[in-house]
């Protein structure tokens, strides 16, 4: 098979996916009954990624201030993704008021997460 055989291949594969009527849509489609409260958790599990990425730069760069606080940042995070998942449950009871005070709770978590992480070593 030429370059340009090749090539082509690729092409009418591109073209024959793009075209495909199975394309992936929002997970919560405008409108959805509980929209508002979705994106409270979706903001929410942003803040525990950016919270890990934070505490791995720091762990990788060897710059947290001792074991003990390296365990405490990652059970805060762990705690954190926990409440995600259940504020993610709430939201799809409609259960406005459990998911507020869920993602209050993640943020305290990732709070102190971002906080002890950025505590360097003396």
């Amino acid at each position: 098979m030429t370059h340009s055989e090749i090539l082509y291949r690729g092409i009418l594969l591109i073209a024959l996916l793009g075209a495909s009527p199975l394309q992936a849509g929002p997970i919560d489609a405008p409108g959805h009954e509980h929209e508002g409260k979705a994106g409270l958790v979706h903001e929410a599990n942003h803040e525990v990624d950016r919270a890990w990425e934070i505490y791995h730069r720091a762990a990788l760069g060897g710059t947290v201030a001792s074991p003990a606080l390296q365990a405490d940042i990652e059970q805060h995070l762990h705690e954190a993704r926990t409440l995600v998942t259940q504020a993610q449950e709430a939201a799809d009871r409609g259960d406005d008021r459990q998911v507020e005070e869920l993602c209050k709770q993640v943020r305290l978590h990732t709070t102190r997460a971002i906080e002890g992480s950025k505590e360097r070593k003396k």
